[in-house]
């Protein structure tokens, strides 16, 4: 390629990217035109992209641009000086124009060369009926868009991305100040470092365990130099030859050597550690950052189509678009673009009500559409709320007994939230005849099934006579995925969120036989139970408890509990695909890492349903069988919760008690001296910032004394600076944890992991 070749291209390149932005402007623009007409603001913006894409067009040589962009322009300016006041006729030109001209910058798109003469012709007529514009050449041009080929890149160019948007630059700066620099990466480049960053923010979790054993190291350290000290004393006392005490004081200068060594490493890894496990979580939280769009990349060309669409039908509609720079993942919105595209033409076509039955109605003429966007949980939430007729209950009613999908007696005693489950099931429409908006039975069980392979959740309510809502929760990134982990057959396995109910504890007792097949009852209906351990073809393990651990899962209608051995808690992983090698795996979907570095895999919730059925098909599904023992026999650990405040003391007691620990209170360091002098625990928690003792003075007398001496420590404390961290460590405790970034799962884990298990 000729560096002519190479600069034209570059120029073409930039024209379509200018003409994809101007025309956002333009349809934006003139949608509000076409509810106020006189606007100037709305007038002014949109002559003002008209005359830029016609200045770009004239500098890259595409004529029909900029015989499109003129005319365009010509026409808003009559607006503007009040020869011309825009009507729907004015409207729907501008936006045709507005389309033609996204075509002529499209490379390789010839078909717009039919269209341009009866477009120009159009807006001659509607500009001067009796005389075409000056400016119109004899011969309308073809469409013209240099033939010139474009190099190829490396990566196809939808697979790439900017990662910072282009300020412009301030008059009076030289060349490079105050303009932020613009890369391209591809996006698999990108999903690369977030995949090494998030495995890097799992390695640094790996510390942990190590620096926990090198804080016991040091204190069994200590153990034995006051043993060897003791003995020292028996020793002088019994009259040992000098010979015998010089190499136990040696002994004892080496040990006291070795001890500030423990001590160093220990202090040095535990910064170490800290300060690693925030720059992995700055750089995954960086790396993330880079493939978050705001929610109107989503949207474009959406109000378009909700208003073309209205005037199709009959039906003045407005989309009202609320947080459009909420951030989602790039992957997350690209998936997005179907489902809002089927919930808004449903809106628009079933939802909306002729004008004339809205002003009988008391409503405005002109229909509504909000489409409302935001953050909650680590979720984006997303509503969808139309101001129409809503849904006719009975008519839904008699559509199902139709389709005899149920017996009469019992829709008639369906709730309204029951009902409108039907609406998503597969072919089930209200409408009576086909049209090519809808009425093909595929838009809310498709609109279902997309929310769901984004692992989101959607949900319909209704007020009958006032309209619809949609709301829809999906993740904000593919990326991670907040879920439970379990335990089956002595392995985690982790279960979406999105697609858990609830959890609960199922007793011997509530479980009944239906049909040979296991049940327990739940909120007025029986749901199906199964063994995780048999779907999965893990061992089942040995638990003679009475009560089930039982994950309830839902995918649409189906409904099943799924016992597990252990409930290990909540998590957000970060997903690694499986290896392609493989295959698809039955029932898992992907992988991910824990933080102690072991591999959770992440259940498919879709095809473990799937199975279940194929085991019932063949009458292949287990029994769960309970023991006839109660509770097990050995003590169970004691802990000590020393914290002033009553909610921090209550939580820990309620987390730890229903783990099995038995758990006291004390509400401060005295307090919890006088009960540590006066019972025995298996672990120490307390808090720092106390009344009358606090938490560092409360541990340096825990080690001081020679019972307590051995006992484990954790530190559950506000405060996580790096200086903090080390007075409770260097104080002696065992464990420190910051209550900032304090869950249920870290505080659970980290007692396991320094007393093991709540059982003896």
């Amino acid at each position: 390629m000729t560096p002519e070749q190479m600069r034209d291209a570059s120029l073409l390149e930039l024209f379509s990217l200018e003409a994809e932005a101007q025309t956002q402007v333009l349809s934006a623009g003139l949608m509000a035109l076409e509810r106020n007409p006189t606007q100037a603001d709305q007038l002014e913006a949109c002559m003002r992209a008209a005359h830029s894409l016609k200045g770009a067009a004239r500098i890259v040589g595409v004529d029909a641009g900029v015989s499109v962009a003129h005319v365009m322009e010509d026409c808003l300016v009559a607006a503007q000086e009040g020869r011309l006041r825009l009507g729907a006729e004015h409207i729907d030109a501008l936006l045709q124009g507005t389309d033609l001209l996204m075509r002529i910058a499209t490379p390789g798109d010839t078909a717009a060369q039919a269209t341009l003469p009866v477009f120009l012709a159009q807006m001659a007529s509607l500009l001067d009926p009796g005389a075409a514009p000056a400016h119109m050449p004899a011969a309308l041009p073809a469409v013209s868009v240099r033939a010139t080929p474009i190099e190829p890149f490396a990566e196809p160019m939808e697979a790439e991305f900017e990662l910072e948007p282009v300020p412009r630059r301030k008059a009076g700066k030289r060349a490079g100040e105050g303009a932020e620099r613009v890369l391209r990466v591809t996006a698999d480049r990108l999903n690369s470092l977030l995949d090494l960053s998030s495995k890097s923010l799992v390695e640094t979790q790996r510390l942990k365990p190590y620096l926990a054993t090198l804080q016991r190291l040091k204190r069994m350290h200590g153990q034995g130099m006051q043993a060897l000290d003791g003995l020292r004393m028996q020793l002088e006392d019994s009259g040992q030859s000098s010979e015998v005490l010089e190499a136990l004081a040696q002994t004892q200068r080496l040990l006291a050597e070795t001890q500030q060594i423990l001590q160093q490493q220990a202090a040095d890894l535990d910064e170490f550690g800290w300060q690693a496990s925030q720059r992995a979580q700055l750089l995954y939280d960086t790396a993330l950052a880079c493939r978050m769009r705001p929610f109107a990349d989503v949207l474009a060309g959406q109000s378009r189509m909700v208003r073309d669409l209205g005037r199709s039908l009959g039906k003045p509609v407005r989309l009202v678009i609320e947080g459009e720079k909420t951030q989602v993942d790039r992957d997350v919105l690209e998936k997005l673009e179907a489902p809002l595209t089927h919930l808004l033409r449903n809106a628009v076509d079933h939802g909306i009500e002729l004008p004339e039955r809205r002003l009988l109605a008391g409503k405005a003429q002109e229909g509504v559409i909000r489409l409302r966007a935001s953050h909650q949980a680590g979720m984006l939430s997303l509503e969808l709320i139309d101001d129409g007729a809503g849904i006719d209950l009975e008519r839904l009613r008699s559509a199902i007994v139709e389709r005899a999908m149920s017996p009469a007696d019992t829709v008639a005693r369906m709730s309204e939230a029951e009902l409108m489950t039907f609406l998503f099931l597969p072919g089930f429409s209200l409408r009576d005849t086909v049209t090519e908006v809808s009425g093909r039975g595929v838009g809310l069980d498709a609109v279902q099934h997309m929310i769901r392979e984004l692992r989101g959740s959607i949900e319909l309510t209704q007020l009958a006579g006032q309209g619809c809502r949609f709301h829809l929760q999906v993740p904000l990134t593919l990326s991670v995925v907040r879920s439970l982990v379990v335990e089956v057959g002595g392995e985690a396995y982790a279960f979406p969120l999105a697609h858990i109910e609830r959890t609960l504890e199922v007793t011997a007792e509530q479980i009944v036989q239906i049909e040979g097949r296991q049940h327990f009852w739940h909120e007025g209906r029986h749901i199906g139970l199964v063994a995780a351990s048999q779907l999965l073809n893990r061992p089942a393990g040995q638990d003679d408890e009475r009560s089930l651990r039982v994950v309830v899962i839902r995918e649409r209608e189906q409904l099943y509990g799924v016992a597990v051995e252990r409930l290990i808690g909540e998590r957000v992983l970060v997903v690694m695909p499986l290896d392609p090698r493989l295959g698809k795996v039955q029932d898992i979907s992907s992988g991910a890492l824990l933080d102690d570095g072991s591999v959770v895999l992440i259940i498919d919730v879709e095809d473990l349903l799937r199975s279940v059925e194929k085991l019932l098909s063949t009458g292949s599904l287990e029994r769960i069988e309970r023991g006839s023992s109660g509770a097990r026999g050995a003590a169970r650990k004691r802990i000590l919760v020393v914290d002033d405040s009553l909610t921090v003391r209550e939580l820990q007691r309620k987390l730890l008690g229903n783990r099995g620990y038995d758990v006291a209170v004390a509400v401060d360091g005295m307090d919890g001296w006088n009960a540590l002098r006066g019972d025995d625990f298996d672990l120490l928690i307390t808090d720092i910032d106390m009344p009358r003792m606090d938490g560092i003075e409360l541990v340096t007398l825990v080690r001081r004394d020679q019972r307590l001496q051995s006992l484990p420590v954790m530190v559950v404390s506000y405060k996580d600076r790096e200086e903090d961290r080390r007075r409770g460590l260097d104080a002696g405790a065992d464990y420190y944890l910051a209550k900032a970034s304090f869950h249920d799962d870290a505080l659970l884990d980290a007692v396991v992991e320094l007393i093991g298990g709540a059982q003896g």
